[in-house]
């Protein structure tokens, strides 16, 4: 089966990790055929090229520029002609918006994946919606609820992200190496934040948290996550001035945009992102299971669907206090820490196991193609 992914690819993120995980998985999962045509040369090209994926530059696109989307339409259409694809996925609704009606023209059947909470009142939203595909595939339940806001009638199903263990040797030698990089004691606790720097991911409720710990010894926190757009950079600022003000600048490390997620994992203690605002999916959350970290997370989102009480532990949104409660106790009971852990790895296999993953969308899509009526 021959599958093109269409995506922006200027930013990274989820779909991006996503992405790199089926081009990764492609000899371990030959049934599929992953092809990957992005707007923008980024990141996520990069690490695509190293894997020697196949990918297609559809040129870069702006909405406010129409001879754009005009010649990366064209590029659609030639690369559609070229190549004999079996189905096309679009990931995200600007993708499903600029490029969905290209894929209806071509007869060809189109998947929208939906990574994100749909309310239908976005503009490109509804640009999207005059666009129907063929099936929804949605990265958790709760992500799949809002799917009726701008598709009430397509089809819908749920497939969680397939997410791989890290293929980690010596973690005691990783753990030295990192924490010596990032001058971090051994005998250090460390929480770990990796994910986008928005402000609802929660950074600034982890550090109100931690001005409230800073009378408990021997904790430092790592924030993984960089800068990738110009408001990102004066939330940044932001946070490392809340940190002056609590005095504790010199225990927060902000690690900047890493390439290396696994290995911060493998050498930290305690996975902590206090959402705001409920995660479409979180598998940043995954990868901290599988590292054996117990996760801490508020109670919102997919959250609901990872985390339990067999590997981590739930918080209310907003609740500094309650926060507080949970990390101190993990950061002094070191058998509560390891317990959780115990099951972590456990947990993130049942949910993300790349070949149960990939075999379900495999299935998923046959299904879509047996029953595409072709012109």
């Amino acid at each position: 089966m021959k599958v093109l992914h269409l995506y922006s690819g200027n930013l990274f993120g989820g779909i991006e990790t996503l992405l790199l995980t089926l081009a990764r998985e492609q000899k371990s999962f030959p049934q599929m055929q992953h092809h990957f045509a992005l707007c923008f040369e980024g990141r996520l090209t990069k690490e695509l090229q190293t894997l020697s994926a196949k990918i297609h530059h559809l040129g870069n696109v702006r909405i406010s520029r129409p001879w754009l989307v005009w010649q990366a339409r064209q590029q659609l259409k030639q690369l559609l002609k070229q190549e004999q694809f079996d189905i096309v996925i679009s990931h995200a609704c600007w993708v499903q918006a600029i490029f969905g009606s290209v894929v209806r023209a071509h007869h060809l059947p189109l998947v929208f994946w939906c990574h994100d909470i749909l309310k239908g009142k976005h503009p490109i939203e509804r640009l999207a919606k005059l666009v129907l595909p063929d099936v929804v595939i949605a990265n958790s339940h709760y992500t799949e609820s809002s799917i009726k806001n701008i598709y009430p009638h397509s089809n819908s199903t749920t497939i969680y992200l397939p997410v791989a263990s890290p293929n980690i040797e010596d973690e005691k030698l990783v753990r030295h190496t990192v924490r010596e990089e990032l001058n971090t004691p051994e005998e250090s606790i460390v929480i770990i934040q990796a994910s986008r720097l928005e402000k609802w991911k929660g950074q600034s409720m982890l550090i109100a948290t931690l001005g409230q710990l800073r009378h408990v010894p021997n904790w430092v926190c790592w924030i993984a996550g960089g800068v990738q757009r110009a408001n990102e950079e004066e939330y940044l600022q932001e946070l490392k001035k809340q940190t002056q003000e609590l005095g504790i600048a010199e225990r927060i490390f902000f690690l900047g945009q890493r390439t290396d997620i696994k290995y911060l994992l493998a050498a930290a203690d305690i996975h902590c992102q206090p959402n705001t605002s409920p995660e479409p999916f979180g598998i940043t959350f995954i990868e901290a299971l599988y590292a054996g970290l117990p996760v801490v997370t508020t109670a919102i989102g997919a959250a609901l669907e990872i985390v339990d009480d067999s590997c981590g532990r739930l918080v209310p949104v907003n609740d500094v206090s309650a926060l507080s409660g949970v990390l101190s106790t993990l950061i002094t009971h070191p058998s509560q820490r390891l317990a959780l852990a115990s099951h972590g790895k456990i947990r993130a296999n049942d949910l993300c196991n790349p070949q149960k993953q990939l075999n379900q969308l495999y299935n998923l899509l046959c299904d879509v193609i047996e029953q595409y009526d072709f012109p």
